[in-house]
């Protein structure tokens, strides 16, 4: 799979409560949803290094390489606007330096695992989000219909070696 994206997902343990980090998008696509830390891939970079690239800008925070577990694979077909199409890989770390702050990309709230803001997210993260937090491995395709926001096909992928 060729990466075009990456998210990753910062879980942490409080008061015996297991919190998820995600931010409220500022701009670009999916403005106004909660999404994971992450973005696009640069040029010749791969998504490990993207994903330690974007967390950092988009949350002020600090992630070694090593310190990423690569949980799956996600395509994202928009066959109504193609430009909009796209492979992301899937992180999740419970270590960090720093303390996660707004930038100008997003907002960052942390969230019980068992109460995600389900309904302000991209519709796919329901069928797939709760899994990988609890620690299960993604292989997915979802296609998404004319208003660009509902997923209207998926599909199971065949399992990937981890991504480093």
């Amino acid at each position: 799979m060729v990466y075009r994206v990456c998210v990753a997902y910062l879980l942490r343990e409080t008061d015996g409560r297991s919190e998820v980090l995600l931010g409220r998008k500022k701009r670009g696509l999916g403005t106004g949803r909660y999404v994971g830390l992450g973005g696009k891939l640069e040029a010749g970079e791969s998504a490990l290094a993207a994903v330690v690239r974007e967390i950092e800008e988009e949350a002020g925070v600090t992630v070694a390489p090593d310190d990423l577990e690569h949980r799956g694979d996600l395509m994202y077909l928009f066959p109504h606007r193609e430009s909009w199409s796209q492979s992301s890989a899937v992180f999740v770390t419970t270590r960090w330096t720093g303390e996660p702050a707004e930038s100008d990309e997003l907002a960052p709230v942390w969230f019980d695992v068992d109460d995600l803001p389900l309904d302000e997210m991209w519709s796919d993260a329901r069928a797939w989000l709760p899994g990988v937090l609890a620690g299960a491995r993604v292989s997915h395709e979802f296609t998404f219909g004319e208003d660009l926001a509902s997923v209207v096909a998926d599909r199971a992928l065949d399992a990937r070696p981890p991504v480093r």
